[in-house]
């Protein structure tokens, strides 16, 4: 089974937050963008590869290639898996990967979209597939760095 510590949803992927204080907060040392449009973009990985330590190595996988390929992952891979969206999550999740609990980071507010915290917005889709997750048996939190304390309980939301 993959050593997952933990899966964020966050609509900008790989920053400061992601490849600095959460990999140091999980002990991660593979941070595993699972994105299709992300996975063909050698631009924004070599972006986001900029803000990540050395130490850290980083896969941008679409995905069909997460599902395919995380099982086979060495025990030593201590994965910090990352997606943009919560359905990259649910396809996950439904693909057989082995979620046990989402933060949600950050998604941005645009027209059609509830704002629910400073840094977390939800269209009626995105309900949706945060309670397809629960019902799965997903632990979903809302949580921008580590030491913050869970303020939004998201389940009152969708």
């Amino acid at each position: 089974m993959a050593n997952i510590l933990l899966t964020r949803v966050d609509n900008r992927l790989i920053h400061g937050q992601v490849g600095v204080t959460w990999v140091n907060h999980l002990g991660a040392n593979l941070i595993l963008v699972a994105n299709d449009e992300v996975s063909k973009d050698t631009i924004q990985q070599s972006l986001m590869e900029m803000v990540v330590p050395d130490c850290i190595a980083t896969r941008f996988f679409s995905i069909e290639k997460t599902i395919n390929v995380i099982e086979k992952a060495s025990p030593k891979q201590k994965i910090f898996l990352v997606c943009k969206t919560p359905q990259d999550a649910l396809r996950l999740v439904e693909g057989g990967v082995k979620i046990t609990e989402i933060n949600i980071g950050n998604m941005h507010f645009s027209e059609g979209k509830e704002q629910i915290s400073s840094t977390v917005s939800l269209d009626e889709d995105d309900k949706k597939t945060l309670r397809k997750l629960h019902e799965l048996g997903v632990k979903i939190e809302q949580r921008r760095v580590p030491d913050e304390r869970v303020e939004v309980d998201l389940l009152k939301h969708i």
